[in-house]
């Protein structure tokens, strides 16, 4: 076998000295100018920090240190008919060249030439835009470096960037660069969805933005209007018809202010010139800055309220107000993460901690009497003692002296640490450094408003603590179990039960109303009232006072913050998945029912719930008193404190023993059962009685 081998000649290509070196010293040209000239990229990040909604929706934007509005532009959030419009007027050619368009040059020359003068411009949008970032005198240099500076946008940006870059810095008359904060303040609303009418405005701004200001010289900006509406009929981008009803349109001289919805709030989270997407919902913040505008209104212009809504499922903040009202003094202060005195919002934690810790359950008596505890001698709000109470009478009535007990029992210590653990910051208001103590029970440390949220949240997961999450950017989230399931459910039962502050529907005669648990607090000398309360689904904050610490004597949390509390509850969405509201499970012989909140069940009528009584005598001289409730059928059966009340004479007599809170309960032959939570008093007790 013959084996054949081929070799062909290597074939050198060269090239012409003249040549190489000429594109070596070109590109030793291009990187000593790009080094020497570099590129405005740092100048392109330099817009306003913006803060959106969870869903994207515009909440507030920051100016940048000059005081300009210069809000990012993102493409996807641009009426696209305004981009196309725009490219049809100011560079057709947008998309085909490389930052210099060569024909629209030549054009410009054979012009200039004819005329004698500059007629036409041959800027695209990219030379258009280094001229924002460096602004230079028109002449032929300039014309020559900012075609160079094109060149370089084009080689480290894309199409879109640059585009959307142009829509950032592109002048809009006196503060406003870019197409976002134009379109706030001319129309009240974002470019998302804009008319003929105002796409041509928007096109016309930037070629004089200061004569055609529509605020300042709406007849200018009318000529400028019609003249680009005109060009787009020219340019095909737009018909006859339309734009004929474009120039109808009258343009309006009002300017409106850039939306500044939760300013303080966005301003802690703000980055800049960077995007933050929150949690918050833009309809529940909006309905919540009115209602509490609302509140704030007729109180004296010292006092502010703070409020914060959680969902309990995934501890996002779905609204929160800093301050009501900017106007008012420190109004300025984020009051929701400032250490106040939180009064008795914190003894649900205390009796949820001796639950577990098996001191109490929720049916255990504590004595409450004057009692010292070393050097420390607490005394209820009133002043006065009821001697034996049971725990949840204790805490719905929110006596003081139980509160230390229990706290004495768990250890001061032990439950700041607890707290702590929990993601609280607790502030020593006292200043020593060494622990609230049992002085903890009644408001002897600093807590915030986010602080309350985080442990009146924990009690809605069952006893789970985690911390509030305020933007889509979160790390994995921390979990401390603060209190037990079982110590949650028997501290949320009691919670439930509370009087209702007046005028409002307890949940359990609503209609599809969620239950509500919820505790207020008073910090000492009346500086601080509280609300804090929890359904299944959302845990709400409130805090009223003035920020300067000074006192509002008689403004207990029930009176000043509990109404607003409720207020907000009731404008939340129920989703529905709530646990029916449960009736008292300490009452024995089965008394313990289910009662559905859309139940029409028996209505007390005597004695309505949260009532004081005033008994003259007790034992066999006792005064009787005759209960009457309403129901659809028959009469229903009374019980006191779980035990059945005897008829005489078919009315229901109750003799009450002693003095004391009681539990009046009405169970119909259905079974459907209603509650009123009474005190009984004597003649002594008369005065002072509110709590």
């Amino acid at each position: 076998m013959i084996a054949w081998s081929f070799k062909y000649p290597k074939r050198v290509i060269t090239y012409p000295k003249w040549l190489t070196h000429s594109l070596a010293a070109i590109i030793t040209a291009f990187i000593g100018l790009n080094i020497m000239f570099p590129p405005p990229l740092e100048a392109v990040q330099h817009n306003s920090a913006v803060v959106t909604d969870r869903d994207g929706h515009w909440l507030t934007g920051f100016t940048v240190d000059d005081g300009i509005w210069r809000i990012p532009a993102k493409l996807e959030e641009i009426d696209p008919r305004f981009v196309n419009a725009l490219i049809a007027v100011e560079d057709k050619r947008f998309y085909s060249h490389s930052g210099v368009d060569v024909p629209a040059i030549g054009r410009a020359i054979r012009s200039w030439r004819r005329a004698g003068k500059p007629v036409s411009g041959a800027s695209t949008l990219t030379m258009q835009l280094v001229r924002q970032y460096e602004p230079r005198e028109r002449v032929l240099k300039s014309k020559i470096i900012e075609s160079f500076k094109a060149l370089q946008l084009e080689l480290f940006m894309s199409k879109d960037e640059i585009l959307e870059s142009y829509l950032t810095r592109v002048s809009y008359g006196g503060n406003l660069e870019g197409v976002t904060a134009a379109s706030l303040a001319y129309f009240g609303k974002p470019p998302h969805f804009l008319t003929d009418a105002e796409i041509a405005l928007l096109i016309a701004l930037p070629q004089a933005p200061d004569s055609r200001r529509p605020d300042l010289k709406p007849e200018m900006a009318t000529k400028g209007r019609d003249y680009i509406l005109e060009k787009l009929v020219e340019r095909n981008a737009l018909d006859l018809r339309r734009a004929a009803e474009a120039k109808d349109v009258v343009v309006s001289s009002k300017r409106h202010n850039i939306p500044e919805m939760a300013w303080i709030t966005a301003y802690g989270l703000a980055a800049g010139g960077q995007r933050v997407r929150t949690t918050i919902d833009h309809h529940m913040q909006e309905k919540l800055e009115s209602q509490t505008a609302d509140f704030v209104t007729p109180l004296n212009e010292q006092v502010n309220t703070a409020v914060t809504i959680v969902d309990n499922r995934t501890m996002e903040v779905r609204a929160h107000i800093a301050s009501a009202d900017r106007n008012r003094p420190g109004g300025w202060i984020d009051m929701t993460n400032r250490a106040r005195s939180p009064g008795s919002t914190l003894k649900p934690f205390i009796y949820a901690l001796a639950i577990d810790d098996g001191f109490a359950s929720a049916g255990s008596f504590v004595k409450d009497a004057p009692t010292r505890f070393g050097s420390y001698q607490p005394e209820n709000f009133n002043r006065r003692y009821y001697g034996d109470v049971r725990i949840y009478e204790a805490l719905r009535h929110s006596l003081n002296v139980p509160a230390v007990a229990m706290l004495d029992y768990v250890g001061g210590q032990r439950f700041e640490m607890a707290l702590e653990e929990a993601g609280t910051d607790i502030t020593h208001l006292s200043g020593g450094g060494e622990g609230a103590g049992l002085a903890l029970a009644l408001g002897g440390a600093g807590l915030s408003v986010n602080d309350l949220a985080v442990l009146y949240a924990a009690l809605a997961n069952g006893g789970t603590a985690k911390p509030l999450i305020w933007t889509d950017e979160v790390a994995e989230p921390s979990i401390f179990q603060l209190v037990s399931e079982n110590a949650a459910s028997e501290i949320t039962q009691i919670l439930r039960q509370a009087p209702t502050p007046s005028g409002r529907v307890p949940a359990w005669l609503a209609q599809n109303a969620p239950p509500i648990a919820y505790k207020t607090g008073t910090s000492y000398g009346f500086r601080d009232a509280w609300a804090a309360g929890y359904t299944d689904d959302w845990t709400v904050i409130v805090w009223v006072g003035r920020p300067d610490g000074a006192p509002r004597t008689g403004e207990t949390g029930r009176l000043a913050a509990a109404p607003l509390l409720f207020d907000i509850f009731a404008q939340l969405p129920f989703k529905g998945q709530s646990e029916p509201y449960l009736k008292d499970e300490r009452a024995p012989d089965g008394l313990s029912h289910v009662a559905d909140a859309t139940s029409q069940g028996p209505q007390i009528l005597f004695p309505p719930d949260g009532a004081e009584i005033l008994a003259s005598s007790f034992g066999d001289e006792a005064r009787g008193f005759s209960l009457s409730a309403r129901a659809e059928q028959g009469k229903p059966n009374f019980y006191i404190d779980g035990q059945p009340l005897k008829r005489e004479n078919g009315k229901a007599i109750w003799y009450p023993q002693t003095t004391g809170f009681y539990k009046v309960s009405a169970v119909d032959v259905m079974g459907r059962e209603s509650v009123s939570h009474v005190q009984v008093l004597s003649p002594d007790q008369l005065a002072n009685t509110t709590f």
